[in-house]
């Protein structure tokens, strides 16, 4: 998008090793070492968004962008500073599904400020990391902000592949019963892993042309030894599309396979069901002509009763060797 007008900074700050902080337990928490800033705050409320906003001179549309419910993955690029919009998958408890957990961010030389909307503990876990390792805060912030987030995302992005490993074990264990005869069952289970594929590619999908994107608009956030880092995030995004199209393929194989193997079953049930109806066919037409109340050859000797049954006997041993030999059953 075209450039804004130079955006007023805020007052630069001395690249010192003094550490200033806000505990990470707090809604606002802040990390200030070496001469950059990260705040980080999940799920912002209007008027914490408008006091970041205000403290470093962010566009009013990116403001807008950072309250509304839903964006799309992109990169806003200004003259001071990168807006960005980036998507990672949550596995919600609540309905068991797994859902997009959306990540906002605002990248300046001097600050790095993250926003997601709902808890991403990849984040959380790496900012109280920080806030009690001095060691780690210095390794991450004495090389500038666009190296900051790197490892913000390299994190996040490390946490979406466990969530695919349980997808894999998913698939497998639904192989496994498909061939122990619980194959109705397994419809439940191939639809539920399914969905969550199906939900973890309209994630990723959209966000692979936005990470090449903020490749190319970090580096100048960035030594410049250090501008190769965020192609690593680019691999990881496409190892994940890989392996989503992967067990996309598996899935559907495997209800393919499940639905062959329901078919064959119901074969078999209808061929019995069919055996049964044939056989007790010439039984069914013997029983009831001689079921007629009218009076026939032998009616009321007991001669003819054992020679019907007799004649009943033979027809279905008949039949059955007939069908044993056609190795219908």
């Amino acid at each position: 998008m075209p450039s804004l007008p130079r955006i007023k900074r805020s007052p630069r700050r001395l690249r010192t090793a003094e550490v200033v902080v806000a505990p990470p337990e707090r809604r606002l928490a802040e990390l200030d070492a070496h001469g950059l800033t990260w705040v980080h705050l999940t799920a912002p409320r209007p008027d914490e968004a408008s006091g970041l906003a205000s403290r470093y001179g962010w566009h009013p549309l990116d403001l807008e962008d950072v309250l509304s419910k839903r964006q799309r993955p992109k990169i806003d690029e200004y003259e001071s500073y990168l807006f960005g919009v980036l998507h990672f998958p949550v596995y919600d408890k609540t309905v068991q599904r797994l859902n997009a957990g959306e990540l906002d961010f605002f990248l300046g030389p001097e600050f790095l400020v993250t926003l997601p909307t709902v808890e991403l503990l990849p984040v959380t876990r790496l900012f109280q990391r920080c806030y009690g390792d001095a060691e780690l805060r210095a390794s991450l912030f004495s090389k500038g902000s666009g190296y900051l987030l790197y490892h913000v995302l390299d994190d996040l992005f490390d946490y979406c592949f466990p969530i695919l490993d349980k997808i894999g074990h998913k698939l497998d264990t639904v192989e496994d019963e498909m061939f122990e005869g619980r194959s109705e069952e397994v419809v439940r289970d191939i639809s539920n892993v399914k969905q969550e594929i199906i939900s973890y590619r309209k994630i990723i999908k959209p966000e692979r042309a936005t990470l090449r994107v903020l490749e190319r608009q970090t580096r100048r956030f960035l030594p410049e030894e250090l501008e190769v880092y965020f192609d690593d995030i680019v691999d990881a995004s496409e190892r994940i599309w890989d392996l989503l199209d992967n067990y996309k393929e598996v899935v559907e194989g495997l209800e393919s396979t499940n639905e062959s193997v329901i078919s064959h079953r119901q074969n078999d049930i209808l061929r019995i069901l069919t055996v049964f109806s044939v056989v007790l066919l010439p039984l069914t037409l013997i029983t009831g002509i001689f079921g007629m109340n009218v009076r026939f050859p032998g009616f009321n000797t007991s001669e003819d009763w054992w020679a019907i049954l007799g004649a009943m006997i033979v027809i279905l041993v008949g039949v059955l060797g007939f069908f044993r030999y056609k190795k219908f059953f």
